[in-house]
């Protein structure tokens, strides 16, 4: 077993198991999916560490608790199409394309829209499309997504992402509240979304995804 691999199995041992992370598709995506691989070369040591990754642009690599998490509660099935916006270098991508049948990652910065895509393919990950755009334009196109992923904590989710959820599709987002965050998932009925409390967890705030702010004198 390389130096890698055992980082693997000792990170879904200590973080991911012991969060309750059940669904085994989540758990062997995290055991078999090289992370050092998703990280400039200069992180590769750290991939594995308990705690979200600055990766440079403004992205963060989430901490496998949290993203495992996320993913576990979204209970992405084989058939089905998802949005993740903020994908970094592919990682939390690669994850969900082991559930679904496509992944559609957004990042606004070029150079790491490149590096996603170039780093997807190098590791077998074909069913995972990289588009270079605002986070908050989504990529309507594509759509409609039965499972939206928001990789990093906001204030409130656009209506124009919230347009691009099919109806009976699940969104998962970090809200900021104060000093706290919190990760909801929201699930889509009759053009209306209900947000559900899954678990506490921080990350950066994503550009664009703050509360629009009221004029007061």
């Amino acid at each position: 077993m390389s130096d890698f691999a055992a980082r693997r199995t000792t990170m879904v041992d200590t973080q991911v198991r012991p969060s309750d992370v059940t669904k085994f598709p989540v758990i062997d995506a995290m055991l078999s999916i090289p992370r050092e691989e998703f990280v400039p070369a200069n992180r590769r040591a750290v991939a594995y560490s308990g705690e979200n990754l600055d990766i440079g642009h403004g992205r963060v690599l989430l901490e496998a608790r949290t993203l495992s998490k996320m993913v576990d509660a979204l209970d992405i099935q084989p058939d089905e199409l998802v949005l993740n916006l903020g994908c970094g270098y592919g990682y939390s991508a690669a994850v969900m394309s082991r559930m679904a049948e496509a992944v559609v990652a957004i990042e606004d910065n070029p150079e790491l829209a490149a590096e996603a895509q170039t780093r997807l393919n190098d590791n077998g990950f074909f069913n995972v499309a990289v588009i270079e755009a605002d986070l908050t334009a989504g990529a309507p196109k594509q759509g409609p997504y039965d499972v939206i992923l928001v990789e990093g904590a906001i204030e409130e989710v656009p209506a124009t992402i919230l347009e691009q959820l099919r109806d009976g599709g699940r969104i998962a987002a970090l809200f900021r509240e104060g000093a706290l965050g919190v990760a909801r998932i929201g699930h889509q009925s009759n053009g209306k979304i209900t947000w559900r409390y899954s678990f506490n967890a921080n990350a950066p705030m994503l550009p664009g995804f703050g509360r629009a702010r009221g004029f007061a004198l």
